[in-house]
């Protein structure tokens, strides 16, 4: 089935989502639309699925015009679309899930022997080796995956829409959702592959359109390099490769020993952790999402009251100190989620460059806030870190997702570190902030203070560690060299211990 969006513009209120873009996509092929996060791709899948309406422009299906008000006419008009967050329940098994919403029924009887039949058939088709009795819930990320593209076959998609598909993948089951879309195409299926991955887009895509700022900026080929990919993306030329020098290591700074954290009704959320970092020593911790990697940082940094083990900067015990005296022992953070745990957004950029400080000098003087120094500290802030605000005043919600980044970071870069500790540190950045970060990273790192990195990118852990803890069900499953090869750490991150 071929595909065509004409002009589609989208607006909320004064923002313009998307702007008169045009998109064709060919029957059997593979389509990706590639922009930064807040680019406009996913609004743009939003219109076509009957999320969102269109204020401008037309939906085309063998060119035939098209007006879905809801997901239900989309999915009848054969379009699927598998989400970033998959929409399944965990309790129901693989063929409930399949069928939820469009049961089959025999005498007025659901027939769920029909409903595994159909599984079987797509999964045999395609090679999915999924069991249409498993449950969900115990299936791997991956699986669950080939799950949610099994429920849109079933309903006879004929374009299939893959948001961010692998975030939550391993390298391997990377690999396999590739080689599973190529099987698609191949059978006649049209897809859009919605990515912010340059190396994914290069592997598997037929053709490529970048969106930026709402707009279509450009068409490649997947022959096309990085570079000419990120400076189209970004508007602007951008240094993707992250140099740095080998580590020049000093003594153990962070020691963890036997650290584990327990959850509400005392199941082990982080079990028997342990790892040193040296001064000058970058460790970055790999693995797929909710392995444990929050409940670490948050331990490290005194979030967490149900701790036991041992957590040692420079000889000092952390393991049951406060948050704010182990931010005051030199620690700086970098939250995973910036806008819940790492700003407010309805303070200004130098009210949150102070956020963590304002109790105690240098921003008070006697019991006040000392507001020429608040000042002059977010004007210099602001320049040393090309944060891109009108004024130090502005709101900080109102500034994009890699300049809030920013600010978070010159905060946290802005006192005597003796560590430093970033989750996720460019997740919804762009490319150029990106660039940015992990160069001060690494300068933070050639200073001599120890870094601890914990970041679900593949790519950024291996281009900033020195070595690589990768974690699995709350363990620590391996510390390997930074050059470990990417199979072995994926197999590492599916938790096969070699």
């Amino acid at each position: 089935m071929k595909l065509e969006l004409r002009g589609i513009t989208k607006r909320f209120g004064p923002l313009v989502a998307n702007d008169a873009v045009d998109l064709t996509v060919e029957s059997g092929q593979i389509h990706a639309l590639l922009g930064e996060n807040g680019a406009g791709k996913s609004t743009l899948m939003n219109v076509l699925f009957g999320l969102y309406q269109p204020d401008e422009g037309e939906i085309l299906l063998d060119d035939v015009p098209q007006h879905f008000s809801g997901p239900g006419q989309a999915m009848a008009a054969g379009i699927g679309m598998v989400h970033q967050h998959f929409m399944l329940i965990p309790v129901f098994t693989v063929a409930e899930n399949v069928i939820l919403g469009h049961e089959p029924s025999r005498g007025g009887v659901l027939d769920l022997p029909a409903a595994r039949s159909l599984v079987r058939e797509i999964s045999d088709r395609f090679g999915f080796d999924i069991d249409p009795d498993a449950v969900v819930g115990d299936l791997p990320v991956g699986a669950q995956q080939r799950v949610e593209i099994i429920k849109a076959l079933a309903r006879d998609a004929r374009v299939l829409v893959l948001d961010e598909p692998t975030a939550v993948l391993t390298p391997q089951e990377t690999d396999e959702l590739m080689a599973t879309m190529r099987r698609l195409a191949d059978g006649g299926t049209s897809i859009v592959f919605i990515t912010h991955k340059l190396r994914e887009v290069r592997a598997v895509a037929d053709t490529i359109t970048v969106i930026r700022l709402g707009r279509v900026v450009g068409e490649a080929s997947p022959t096309a390099t990085n570079d000419e990919l990120a400076a189209l993306m970004v508007g602007r030329a951008v240094e993707l490769t992250v140099h740095k020098d080998p580590p020049r290591l000093g003594a153990e700074a962070l020691v963890v020993e036997n650290l584990t954290v327990f959850g509400p009704a005392g199941e082990r959320l982080l079990d028997d952790v342990s790892f040193t970092i040296r001064a000058g020593e970058v460790l970055a911790v790999a693995g797929v999402q909710g392995n444990g990697q929050t409940e670490l940082t948050e331990a490290l940094v005194g979030l967490r009251d149900r701790v036991q083990g041992s957590i040692r900067l420079d000889g000092e015990e952390l393991s049951s100190a406060h948050v704010r005296h182990v931010l005051d022992s030199g620690v700086g953070f970098v939250p995973e989620d910036r806008k819940v745990d790492g700003l407010v957004a309805e303070f200004t950029v130098a009210e949150n460059l102070m956020l963590d400080r304002s109790f105690a000098g240098p921003f008070t003087k006697g019991p006040a806030i000392d507001f020429d120094h608040r000042d002059r500290f977010a004007d210099e802030a602001i320049a040393e870190f090309d944060i891109r605000t009108p004024h130090r005043d502005v709101l900080v919600g109102r500034l994009s997702g890699g300049n809030q980044q920013k600010v978070v970071l010159a905060r946290e870069l802005g006192r005597d570190l003796k560590l430093f500790v970033a989750s996720q540190p460019t997740r919804g950045v762009d490319v150029g902030s990106i660039e940015f970060i992990h160069e001060r990273i690494v300068q933070i790192r050639d200073s001599g203070i120890p870094v601890l990195i914990i970041s679900t990118e593949l790519d950024e852990v291996v281009a900033l560690a020195d070595r690589i803890a990768v974690m699995y069900r709350g363990a620590i499953i391996d510390i390997v060299p930074a050059d470990a090869p990417r199979e072995r750490l994926g197999r590492l991150m599916a938790g096969v211990h070699e």
